[in-house]
């Protein structure tokens, strides 16, 4: 066990555990708990609006299996990657200003509060529910088992053991802060994030000589590495371009996302928070993969790519700058982790809960509720991660797909077509998730259906349904 790596980790944690404390001392104890916990009482600035989605979606897929994908596929990965660079631009440009007042018209803490209120229809929001808890189940999972492969690398202790560690420390500052807690720490890990990308690009490439001896390595072991099509040729064009709906433009329907476009205080906020945001996203998915790919040279024959980055920093840095440095991922993971784990228990607690189960619970049982609901989730994703996946993105990627094919036009076409109603929402949402599905298993099987990644049809499918559906059982129009 490596002292010197442990002790700013440590410390980091510490720092974040205070946060949780504080936020829950200014959390609203009367009728406005619901609001203050999962949103934060609507008061995000520009710049924590701007960190919180980055943290949010810079998740360990982001700083474990994004540069482990690239490690093993090459240069055609963070060309891929690349795509997210749009995606807070795209979640506050699509919703912008009518998503936040619309939420606040609706007295919506969530995005299944907005989607029943606007399409007055219990079914769209059960509905809504079973999509965020089935698909984000399995990003969660995806989470954890980042935290856990960090510790582990870290540490040297078993895998069990790290996870188990990394699940108590998320547990403990999200059940207690909820979302305040989480939208201050996440400003804090996302200003860790770039710092930690900048130290560890620098350290790498003077490890390995040199981006022009890098550049020469990665050609003398394999060309296609430095091309856009991957190591063993299979990034097609077609691919690599749907994937701009996957990572770019879909992720609007995102839902958490989507709350964070719900929760600022205005639009000077969500101004600068497009900029920001914007320029912090692609400042570090591009040198993140960058890192990922460039360790091929320095640190040969890494068989788990989510390991990938914990080894080479612990090669390249001293011990101690390693630990600040590792707090980037880490903040990453615990960032997007706590919001994940918001976001579910809102969807039970909120839209389950109190719409159909409890409505007149009091604001007391309210918040015993959430607490245990958010505790006993992350028990169970803690016991879904045992089994980890050999490459955790692609986990990732696949919570990603489902719950764009689900919301993205009842979100979308809800806010600004008229015509939009219960029918075509119900009708998209289980198209959308069916036909991923099965599309899903289809090209675990046989390989990408027209060349093209498995989100692009349900998205066309679940398009067609809304539209249909919309006009033909019951034409008329919204008043917004």
């Amino acid at each position: 066990m490596n002292i010197g790596v442990i002790i700013p980790l440590l410390i980091f944690l510490i720092a974040i555990f205070a946060i949780g404390l504080i936020s829950s001392k200014r959390m609203s104890t009367g009728n406005n708990f619901l609001n203050d916990y999962f949103l934060g009482g609507r008061e995000l600035g520009g710049f924590v609006l701007a960190m919180t989605m980055v943290a949010t979606y810079g998740s360990a897929s982001s700083f474990l299996g994004g540069p482990g994908t690239a490690y093993t596929v090459g240069f055609g990965w963070i060309l891929l990657a690349m795509a997210q660079v749009v995606t807070g631009y795209f979640v506050l440009l699509i919703l912008g200003k009518k998503f936040a007042i619309l939420a606040r018209r609706y007295k919506a803490v969530t995005m299944i509060d907005f989607l029943k209120v606007r399409y007055n229809s219990p079914a769209v929001a059960i509905l809504s529910a079973i999509a965020i808890i089935v698909f984000l189940f399995s990003a969660m999972t995806a989470q954890w088992v980042g935290g856990g492969r960090l510790i582990e690398s870290l540490t040297g202790l078993e895998y069990t053991t790290a996870l188990f560690i990394f699940a108590v420390s998320v547990l403990v500052y999200v059940v207690i802060g909820g979302f305040r807690a989480v939208a201050v720490t996440d400003a804090v890990q996302g200003a860790i994030m770039v710092v930690g990308t900048l130290v560890l690009l620098i350290g790498v490439v003077i490890a390995g000589g040199g981006i022009p001896a890098i550049m020469q390595d990665l050609f003398n072991e394999n060309p296609r590495l430095v091309t856009p099509f991957g190591a063993d040729g299979s990034l097609s064009a077609a691919y690599v371009s749907s994937f701009w709906i996957l990572v770019g433009v879909g992720v609007v329907a995102l839902p958490q996302m989507a709350v964070r476009a719900m929760s600022y205080k205005n639009s000077r906020s969500m101004h600068r928070a497009l900029v920001v945001g914007t320029i912090v996203t692609g400042f570090i998915m591009l040198n993140m993969h960058l890192i990922g790919i460039f360790a091929r040279p320095v640190m040969p024959g890494i068989e788990v790519g989510d390991k990938v980055i914990p080894l080479i920093a612990l090669e390249v840095l001293p011990a101690w700058l390693a630990g600040i440095v590792l707090a980037a991922p880490m903040a990453a993971i615990m960032s997007t982790v706590d919001s994940l784990l918001l976001l579910v228990s809102s969807a039970i607690v909120k839209d389950v809960y109190i719409n159909f189960i409890r409505p007149d619970a009091a604001e007391k049982r309210i918040k015993q509720v959430s607490f245990g609901v958010t505790g006993l989730l992350g028990v169970i994703v803690f016991l879904l991660a045992l089994q980890p996946p050999e490459l955790l993105i692609f986990l990732n990627l696949f919570s990603f797909g489902g719950l764009e094919a689900a919301f993205i036009w009842p979100v979308v076409l809800g806010l600004y077509w008229k015509y939009g109603n219960k029918y075509g929402a119900i009708a998209s949402m289980v198209v959308g998730m069916l036909s991923y599905v099965g599309l899903h298993f289809y090209n675990e099987a046989n390989g990408a259906l027209f060349g093209v990644h498995t989100v692009t049809l349900p998205i066309v499918f679940s398009l067609v349904a809304y539209i249909v559906f919309s006009l033909a059982v019951k034409k008329e129009a919204y008043q917004f």
